[in-house]
């Protein structure tokens, strides 16, 4: 069994093992490949406790269908279960097997036809590797009473670690825990229809999934929507919403959002959303006159405006958006982008802007921003004159390292931005500005600065304590401190250059 190591995760110690087979296979290759086994060993492991409870009664139901369907679990044939994959890992055919087995189950189990991938058998997958992956694999059980989401704590994790390793295409699919954690706290999906048009893995859905949990409500009170448009991550996302039991409408095919909307109709009360970052090969020039541009025609070289009208477009009429988009997008003003927000803001769509710090993501190293959008949001028991205008919050500084190259958001830092977008949106909130980090702005204010949403314009710089010792004591301790050094720099110069002369050098 792979047990927990010192202060390292069981996740981190079972990903660790499974790297070290990864072998000479690509990181994007090698992603599908164990996300495709852990999730059949989970399914098979959720039937075998189901079929050992039903087997312990006696009553001889275990291979009734019927038992399973009641609490929607898959059925799995028998030469689908993980019993047989195991017991036929160092066969040269185990990859036929496994893809065999994923055929068998997608048969038996209609919502999760062409979902699975069946790329096991191919001869450039080295089958002794993947031999000792499955016996590294049977050494765990992803399901148990009590444990219900140890696969879905595996598969979150394995998924930032995938993001990692394939760098810039690893956030096609993947929104890291933080972010998506800051966007769920602020806008609070209790309850109602929940829609992502560019979903990735599910990862707003989890993390919405999650929030309810936590404030002890009803996942069942959340209707999931999404569309994606790659096909392999459009499957990752099917996969993940199948191991947390989360009915979740993904449309039955693969599809890009702008040409083939699949939710046409959808008037949803919770959006999250991390388009693709400034993409402009998006099409556009075919979309010209379409409705959902209500506050302008986006241009066609960038889609970030197209996202966000997108959005407006299927929020109800007392929906919450929350979304990521480049910070470009706050203050651009290149082809109708400027006429488009001034648009948004004067019909008063915009609620907060936060803006973010880097490395957050391992797309790109760049920093973003969160928009939080928000349709009659006067008329939800906020204050009128207070909310009449745009919350910004300037959270470039906070958020730890977690490796040279990648920060996360702490749980102080999302309790700190989500808590100070609620006591400005709240009656009972003690909402005050604090210098450097949040400002209400009216949008007279906003005007001024030529409807510029970048944080760090409005909030100011933030105040230093006062440590009673005068600017001029200061000045001088500064200046003296830097007469010495300059003075110790010299004396360094004049050493270099006698050593050096001594070996016949001259400078």
């Amino acid at each position: 069994m792979v047990e927990q190591t010192g202060n390292i995760g069981f996740e981190e110690t079972l990903w660790k093992a499974a790297d070290k087979l990864r072998g000479s296979m690509d990181a994007s290759d090698y992603k599908y490949v164990v996300l495709g086994l852990l999730f059949l060993k989970y399914i098979s492991d959720k039937f075998e406790t189901k079929h050992d409870e039903l087997v312990e009664e006696g009553m001889g139901f275990e291979e009734d269908r019927d038992e399973y369907a009641a609490e929607n679990i898959f059925w799995v044939p028998k030469e689908a279960r993980w019993s047989y994959i195991r017991d036929n890992a160092k066969d040269e055919k185990i990859g036929q097997y496994i893809d065999d087995a994923l055929i068998l189950i997608e048969k038996e189990n209609p919502s999760l036809k062409g979902v699975l991938d069946k790329r096991y058998a191919r001869p450039e997958l080295d089958k002794r590797r993947l031999g000792e992956l499955i016996d590294l694999i049977s050494t765990i059980k992803l399901h148990k009473n009590g444990e219900q989401d140890l696969l879905g704590r595996v598969y979150e994790y394995f998924l930032g670690q995938f993001a990692s390793a394939e760098g810039k295409g690893g956030g096609e699919f993947y929104t890291p825990a933080s972010v998506v954690k800051t966007l769920v706290e602020m806008i609070e999906p209790y309850r109602g229809r929940v829609y992502d048009p560019c979903c990735g893995s599910g990862g707003m859905f989890v993390q919405s999934e999650k929030f309810v949990e936590d404030h002890q409500g009803r996942v069942e009170d959340l209707s999931v929507y999404g569309q994606e448009y790659n096909p392999t991550t459009w499957k990752l996302c099917k996969m993940n919403m199948a191991i947390r039991g989360l009915e979740a409408n993904l449309g039955d095919h693969y599809a890009d959002t702008f040409h083939n909307d699949l939710h046409k109709t959808l008037k949803s009360d919770f959006i999250l959303a991390n388009p693709p970052f400034n993409i402009s090969d998006w099409g556009g020039e075919h979309l010209v006159d379409d409705v959902r541009w209500k506050f302008g025609i986006p241009p066609k070289g960038n889609a970030n405006y197209a996202w966000l009208q997108h959005i407006l477009y299927h929020l109800a009429p007392n929906g919450t958006a929350g979304v990521v988009l480049a910070n470009g997008s706050l203050s651009s003003n290149t082809s109708n982008e400027g006429e488009i927000r001034k648009n948004l803001l004067e019909a008063d769509m915009v609620d907060a802007i936060v803006s973010l710090p880097s490395q957050l993501f391992y797309s790109t190293p760049i920093p973003v921003s969160l928009w939080i959008l928000r349709k009659n949001k006067n008329e939800t028991g906020a204050q009128r004159e207070r909310n009449k205008g745009v919350l910004f919050i300037d959270a470039r500084q906070v958020g730890n390292l977690v490796d040279r190259t990648h920060r996360e958001l702490t749980s102080e830092d999302i309790e700190n931005i989500a808590g100070t977008y609620h006591d400005w949106r709240s009656k009972e909130g003690e909402y005050v500005d604090v210098q450097g980090f949040n400002k209400a702005a009216t949008l007279e204010e906003i005007r001024k600065h030529e409807y510029v949403l970048t944080p760090g314009r409005y909030v100011g710089i933030e105040e230093v304590e006062d440590d009673g010792i005068p600017f001029e004591v200061k000045m001088d301790d500064m200046t003296a401190e830097l007469a010495e050094l300059f003075a110790k720099s010299h004396h360094l110069e004049e050493e270099i250059r006698k050593n050096l002369g001594g070996i016949g050098y001259d400078f």
